[in-house]
């Protein structure tokens, strides 16, 4: 799943989840971060399942081109469809897996080229970064299991501090997002010098070696340039089971594009932190291509990646048992939306 959590201007954040959808909810001034700028992104953009596929690219397309009013006016229509969809078809049924979790990709990565999408005309281009090829990958061979349990372990230990009263939880160690009942708070402000207890300075050094890593396998796959691609927001944990949503922030099964859902990103990456089938059920990843949905099962150590354009519009299947932990590590071409590392306060 695409979560993302987003602070925008001085009080509001915004989410989407990479699985999962927020809309806007108000920080007080102690839970904002340290730094204006600094966002703690969300999860995604209402839509829905298959039949849904081609209004939402479209509307992608269509929204690079037209002014505000229209492009206003384009989103009301594509909500009403879809709300349409989803009531008189229901969910699609999944068409093919492209990686079961008992598979081991243990070279290469596994790629599926798929063709470009042609929202990219409308974006401004940077060369040696904006997707000329265009596709999904696989691979188990940047992280290890190991890695993966202690990266789990450090989501663990801060979502045990708060947690949304529904079923989908969000860490941002960047701008200090953290779900807490039907809201977001600031992690570093809230609990202030108690964070040292929590997080220790190798957490955020493994972190920081993992992103290195999968940027470098992402710029390998794609052919590009890793210098000229930039981590950016949000880059964020999620914790997914099967609680019922309580607000919209919990629902993160909406498919969405996430280059239309947050912007900046150009290339997407999910790291899995536990595994589907015997640390949940549900909780699969599914690309909803016009000719049918195909899937990927989470593996703990696993990282699927993808150019962030409508040519990858995706939802994350709902969980019905366990939890379900993952990194979603977000890219951009535009330096002016480039993050750091987060650092221990």
């Amino acid at each position: 799943m695409t979560p993302t959590v987003g602070y925008k201007g001085q009080g509001s954040a915004t989410l989407a989840w990479p699985h999962l959808h927020v809309t806007k909810g108000t920080l007080s001034s102690a839970e904002r971060p340290s730094s204006p700028g600094e966002p703690a992104s969300s999860p995604s953009v209402a839509m829905a399942t298959f039949a849904s596929g081609n209004a939402l690219r479209q509307a992608s397309a269509w929204r690079g081109s037209r002014g505000p009013m229209l492009l206003l006016l384009g989103g009301l229509v594509v909500c009403v469809t879809v709300a349409w969809l989803v009531l008189a078809t229901g969910d699609s049924e999944i068409t093919e897996t492209l990686v079961r979790k008992g598979e081991l990709i243990a070279q290469q990565p596994r790629v599926y080229d798929v063709p470009c999408s042609e929202d990219y005309d409308n974006y401004k281009r940077y060369p040696g970064c904006t997707p000329l090829k265009c596709g999904r990958a696989v691979t188990d061979a940047v992280v290890t299991r190991e890695e993966a349990q202690m990266l789990r372990r450090l989501a663990e230990r801060g979502l045990s501090l708060a947690g949304s009263d529904g079923g989908a939880s969000i860490l941002d160690l960047h701008s200090g997002a953290l779900s807490m009942g039907k809201q977001f708070v600031n992690i570093y402000r809230y609990f202030g010098d108690q964070i040292g207890e929590v997080f220790t300075s190798e957490d955020f050094q493994l972190y920081s070696n993992v992103r290195a890593r999968i940027q470098a396998v992402v710029a390998e796959t794609f052919g590009l340039d890793p210098a000229l691609m930039y981590l950016t927001k949000p880059t964020f944990f999620s914790r997914i089971n099967s609680t019922g949503a309580q607000t919209q922030h919990d629902e993160y099964w909406h498919p969405h594009i996430d280059k239309v859902t947050y912007g900046s990103f150009d290339y997407t990456s999910l790291l899995y932190l536990s595994d589907y089938g015997s640390d949940f059920t549900g909780g699969r990843f599914i690309f909803m291509d016009p000719s049918g949905n195909r899937t990927v099962e989470p593996r703990a150590g696993r990282v699927s990646f993808f150019s962030s354009g409508s040519e990858n519009l995706h939802r994350v299947e709902q969980v019905t048992w366990g939890t379900r932990f993952a990194i979603t590590v977000s890219f951009t071409c535009d330096p002016a939306h480039a993050i750091a590392d987060p650092t221990l306060p």
